[in-house]
């Protein structure tokens, strides 16, 4: 699987970096998780410069998608040419937003009247748009999924993983990244999250489960 984490300015680290990481866990298997960018550097909320691995376009044709958060997520949410050139298609992607990432998800109308996750500072922003917000850490909907709070990339990366191999492999990636000592307990949390969400532990990239929702 090939997997964009859009990643824009003001993005917040733990998003993008935490989640692509425990998804580059599966590097062996083929799969892929890029740092995809509307520009070729982005500055994250604390000032960190990288360079993207991939350009905004490059969601189009992923298998699966995530949305972080950051503190410029507002703007962007106004920005329609920008918000143009990010097509997704839940009908063959799986695609996840974590906290403010969320707001773009709604503006992009893949979210609709499903119930959603977000952070506590985001929260009157995505109800505002129209978004009925639920005080859970992790949800999906078929194919697409939010979460709420910075740690919460952990349950975004393992869903994609179970999703898109298996639970096993998903339990695999979060024992790896968890704390010494803490291992089991950390992977049992994450996976009681995830497991209520996924569907006869068939990839999702063979079918196509999601409610046809029209790509922005």
């Amino acid at each position: 699987m090939q997997i964009a984490v859009l990643t824009f300015d003001g993005f917040n680290e733990l998003d993008s970096f935490v989640a692509s990481g425990i998804l580059n866990r599966m590097k062996s298997r083929g799969w892929a998780a890029h740092i995809t960018s509307p520009s070729p550097q982005v500055t994250s909320m604390n000032g960190v410069t990288i360079t993207r691995q991939k350009p905004l376009e490059f969601a189009a044709e992923a298998d699966a998608v995530l949305l972080g958060s950051g503190m410029l997520t507002r703007e962007i949410a106004r920005d329609d040419a920008l918000l143009s050139r990010i097509r997704l298609d839940p009908r063959r992607q799986l695609i996840g937003a974590q906290c403010s990432g969320t707001l773009l998800l709604a503006k992009l109308g893949l979210i609709g009247d499903l119930p959603a996750c977000t952070d506590l500072t985001t929260r009157p922003w995505v109800i505002e748009a129209g978004v009925k917000v639920v005080d859970r850490p992790f949800i999906a909907h078929g194919n697409v999924a939010t979460a709420g709070g910075c740690l919460a990339s952990q349950y975004l990366a393992a869903w994609v993983i179970a999703r898109g191999g298996s639970p096993e492999d998903a339990a695999e990636a979060l024992h790896y990244v968890a704390p010494v000592g803490e291992k089991e307990a950390c992977v049992e949390r994450a996976m009681a999250a995830v497991m209520p969400y996924l569907k006869d532990g068939e990839p999702a990239h063979r079918r196509a489960s999601a409610p046809a929702v029209a790509p922005r």
